[in-house]
């Protein structure tokens, strides 16, 4: 049998346990899954001359880029590329849609 109890005004304070997850190794196939993500691929190939496709959606000016430059960074949302002429992209990898590059890419899987 059920029993309920009503508490006029609010609820007794009950005391929360906070719970910790236990530390727990990933096995090694997810381990490789993850390192190849655009972002990670990209920093290991940084300084390789590549050629670099954007788009912008929602631009009527801008629609596309195309940048042929250098890989500086990459982040999770991000990518800095640098041109020949020393000027520097920091871009969205949202406007991302991909790389080319005329040497072997490093994949490090």
């Amino acid at each position: 049998m059920v029993q309920y109890y009503w508490y006029p005004g609010s609820y007794p304070q009950q005391q929360q346990q906070q719970m910790t997850p236990p530390n727990v190794q990933l096995p090694a196939a997810r381990r490789r899954q993850e390192e190849s993500y655009v972002e990670n691929i990209l920093r290991m190939n940084k300084g390789k001359l590549g050629t670099f496709y954007f788009t912008f959606e929602h631009s009527k000016e801008h629609n596309s880029k195309v940048i042929t430059g250098y890989v500086e960074a990459a982040g999770r949302d991000h990518v800095i590329i640098s041109d020949q002429s020393g000027k520097r992209y920091l871009i969205l990898m949202i406007y991302f849609d991909y790389a080319t590059f005329d040497e072997e890419i490093n994949y490090g899987l």
